[in-house]
């Protein structure tokens, strides 16, 4: 029997609501046994910024999917040394789970939109089908994702969920300046991050 589950990968710097729901609309809508949360160890289009160490991401990351029984996180990104790209992860992940694992890679449209520029996109998508996420001022057709790959669209999911212009960097920010976070991100995500004083 098939196994179906979902993984959403991000850098989780912090981990806020858009991602819970998107997770939770895609794992509904697609009928997903489970839901990894596998924050980046290295995210490749991040080299050079400043990112919050992986410890304290992936205890933001374990505190907000805690309340889920269908959510669970992976660290196979952050085991690993070298740039986290989707397709090595992928490749890793095929490996431990095996033939009987159907995987739904969980995407924001935005980055769909980028899938050109992912490293060996067609082995990303031979590998997975794409579970695409509604997102705020991105829509992409079927004939464009087509032009841009001739044959994605039959490993591409669709999964609507309301529009919420949240970003973790934007969140960031708030801390920042001093500005709530509340319900932005869970209660034990907010506590976490005054606790160890990030994003001052």
């Amino acid at each position: 029997m098939i196994m179906k589950v979902g993984v959403l990968g991000g850098t989780f710097d912090p981990p806020h609501i858009a991602h819970l729901i998107a997770a939770e609309e895609a794992r509904v809508q697609l009928s997903l046994e489970r839901v990894f949360f596998m924050p980046a160890g290295t995210p490749p289009h991040k080299l050079g910024e400043h990112i919050t160490v992986s410890e304290h991401r992936v205890e933001m990351v374990r505190r907000a999917v805690a309340s889920n029984p269908h959510f669970c996180v992976s660290l196979v990104d952050v085991e690993r040394s070298g740039p986290s790209y989707t397709v090595e992860t992928l490749h890793l992940l095929r490996e431990r789970w095996g033939a009987g694992t159907e995987i739904y890679f969980i995407v924001g449209m935005d980055m769909l939109a980028d899938l050109s520029n992912w490293r060996q996109p067609r082995e990303v998508v031979s590998l997975c089908r794409l579970a695409v996420v509604d997102r705020p001022g991105f829509d992409i057709s079927r004939e464009e994702l087509e032009s841009i790959l001739p044959g994605i669209s039959r490993n591409v999911e669709s999964v609507s969920m309301p529009l919420l212009n949240v970003s973790s960097t934007g969140l960031r920010r708030r801390v920042r300046e001093g500005r709530t976070i509340r319900y932005y991100v869970p209660a034990d995500v907010e506590a976490y991050i005054q606790a160890h004083s990030l994003y001052r």
